[in-house]
């Protein structure tokens, strides 16, 4: 019976959070999913039916058993009755150990057909997506959700359908032994379930504020404990105060887990103890009954035993319904995901870039970062409302063609859209007029395979995934040999560094590639993208943030990266564009002088003023970056 109780408990609590109604669409989705698994399912719900009708038998035969006894005293009846109720035994034990597996089957392909469809689904989301969405949030999709999904199939769907025979047949039972006990046990029931939802409601507040005091714990300890924050705490932290602020949360997390469990442990002690009035009720009544000779001594017992399998049933069904709306809103959060268009997408008609050198061309752009609603979600963002102030246009305009093997250099000011410029090529965003071309072909016709083979990008954050050196270099090429990677480790001028690790390649590089420095990193996004062979180079102020023996470095690396490639070079010092084919002078999100370096100097425009701000200070004026 404390058995039942927690379960009731459980439910209770859950129903006080997710009772949202769902529609029809919803179901026919789920549909569509479990539709793989239908036989299983099918299997599934009749092993229940089956392992529900054999629980009820064995009360029944004990009852047998005791009347037996209790009468003429044939062995041959009990024992015959003993041998029966092992075989049901065996039998339920053996459906429940088959019904499991099938339900560890169901449940585990349908995590793993939504996980996949969900992470599908997001790889192909743009990267205004990316910018918007909390990171925490869309994993929680992936897996909480999921989690909740999957409970609908494997407990939910068999718990109804199983609680549900065994309620009627156990009720069935009970009325044609004595329907005057069973509805004084029935009586007993509303003392059974209403404290649940009561309790409930208290337990679901309590676990509620534990969650968020986990919740801000959790976030502290993410903060701290990664690479920057840790650096931060050391330089800026106040050790003790930073002590005081999270020991006063979890100090709330043990008080409310005291509190918890003190409630749970009232209230099960007191549906235990109303389980075992209704028992006593059982064994009184009855009893009288069959010292009457109105009803027999096994079935008494049947009726205790049965009784045990009435409140289970009853009490798992009474919460039924906000069982299937919790699971299924579940199902809504991760079609809420799955709901959600990709903005940019690949046309059935896509076509590869042409062989051969490509010319990269801008062509009369106008564009504007894309609102709110149409690349995000406010359950995402954890806002009540989206963003709507988006959509000003920011680039107005644009034109320019850098031809096959040329350089062209973006030069500007902080904001100016040189990077906004650089993310259409390779159509991380899609322009809202006018056209960006590879090789005269418009990127919104081509093939996101061929655009990844064509295009190599290097940002100035130079990031790094949490993995081995090889494991990083070879995402530009994953079918490259060990003598191209080293190649390329050389060409980067990374070579010497990697052979003298204890590990080479195999090391791991850290989160964000912290075990490297900021020069040394950026050459390993350049020999990532020297081994995937682009014929096209983008460079996002590769050299922003390096001291000038870093920077001399990965100068070196990228004049093997943009040798005899068509390359736009975004650059803060003007100093790495001089020997530029051609120089955009980008500013509000025009481009107001072209030219080569002696071209614009002599021009005396925005350029000059630039170029001289940067080498004419005095020495005393001058800043160290």
């Amino acid at each position: 019976m404390e058995r039942y109780a927690r379960q009731s408990l459980h439910s209770s609590m859950r129903s006080q959070d997710d009772s949202r109604p769902f529609t029809k669409a919803t179901l026919r989705r789920i549909g569509q999913f479990a539709k793989p698994h239908r036989r299983a399912l099918v299997l599934f719900m009749v092993l229940s039916v089956v392992t529900a009708g054999l629980a009820v038998l064995t009360p029944l035969l004990a009852g047998d058993v005791i009347n037996a006894i209790s009468g003429d005293g044939d062995r041959s009846v009990v024992i015959r009755l003993a041998v029966l109720i092992a075989i049901i035994a065996i039998a339920e034990a053996a459906f429940g150990l088959f019904s499991r597996w099938l339900s560890a089957n169901i449940g585990e392909g349908l995590i793993l057909d939504l996980r996949t469809a969900v992470y599908d689904h997001v790889q192909r989301m743009p990267i205004a997506f990316f910018t918007r969405t909390r990171t925490g949030a869309l994993v929680s999709r992936l897996n909480n959700d999921v989690l909740g999904a999957q409970r609908a199939f494997t407990n939910t769907l068999s718990g109804v359908v199983s609680n549900l025979v065994m309620l009627i047949l156990t009720l069935v039972v009970m009325i044609g032994i004595s329907w005057q006990i069973t509805a004084l046990t029935l009586v007993l029931l509303p003392i059974f379930v209403l404290p649940a939802r009561r309790m409930g409601a208290r337990l679901a507040q309590l676990q509620r504020e534990s969650a968020n005091f986990n919740a801000t714990m959790t976030s502290q300890m993410t903060e701290r404990f990664s690479a920057p924050g840790a650096t931060l705490v050391k330089l800026f932290g106040r050790p003790d105060e930073e002590s005081r602020e999270f020991a006063a949360r979890a100090s709330r997390v043990r008080d409310i887990g005291v509190r918890t469990a003190m409630l749970q442990f009232v209230f099960i002690t007191a549906l235990t103890l109303v389980s075992a009035l209704a028992l006593a009720l059982v064994y009184g009544l009855g009893g009288f009954y069959a010292l009457q000779g109105s009803l027999e001594a096994g079935s008494v017992v049947s009726l205790a035993l049965l009784l045990t399998r009435l409140y289970a049933p009853l009490t798992a069904l009474a919460n039924a319904r906000v069982d299937v709306m919790t699971a299924l809103v579940s199902f809504e959060r991760v079609f809420e995901v799955l709901d959600l268009p990709p903005l940019i997408a690949e046309k059935p008609s896509a076509r590869a870039v042409p062989d051969g050198p490509v010319a990269v061309e801008f062509d009369n752009v106008l564009f504007s970062y894309p609102t709110a609603e149409k690349v995000s979600l406010a359950s995402l963002e954890e806002v009540a409302m989206l963003d709507a102030r988006a959509g000003i246009e920011v680039l107005h305009g644009i034109s320019f063609r850098a031809e096959p093997g040329q350089m062209v250099a973006l030069v500007g000011s902080s904001g100016a859209g040189k990077s906004t410029i650089a993310s259409l090529a390779p159509r991380l965003y899609d322009v809202d007029d006018g056209a960006v071309r590879l090789g005269g072909v418009d990127v919104r016709d081509l093939t996101f395979e061929t655009m990844r083979q064509t295009i190599g990008m290097v940002t100035q954050d130079g990031h790094l995934f949490h993995d081995t050196l090889r494991a990083n270099l070879l995402l530009a090429n994953p079918e490259a040999s060990e003598e191209e990677l080293w190649h390329a480790l050389r060409r980067a001028r990374l070579s010497d560094l990697i052979a003298g690790l204890p590990d080479g390649l195999d090391t791991v590089v850290g989160e964000r590639g912290y075990r490297f420095s900021g020069g040394e990193r950026q050459r390993l996004t350049i020999a990532r993208l020297l081994l995937g062979q682009p014929r096209v180079v983008i460079l996002d102020e590769a050299t922003a943030h390096l001291d000038s023996s870093s920077e001399a470095a990965v100068q070196a690396a990228l004049g093997e990266a943009l040798a005899g490639r068509t390359s736009i070079v975004i650059a803060h010092r003007l100093s790495t564009v001089r020997a530029a084919d051609l120089i955009l002078v980008i500013e509000d999100g025009r481009i107001v002088e072209r030219g080569t370096h002696f071209e614009l100097l002599a021009v005396g425009g925005r350029y000059e003023e630039l170029y001289h701000t940067q080498f004419d200070q005095p020495a005393e004026q001058a800043v160290v970056v």
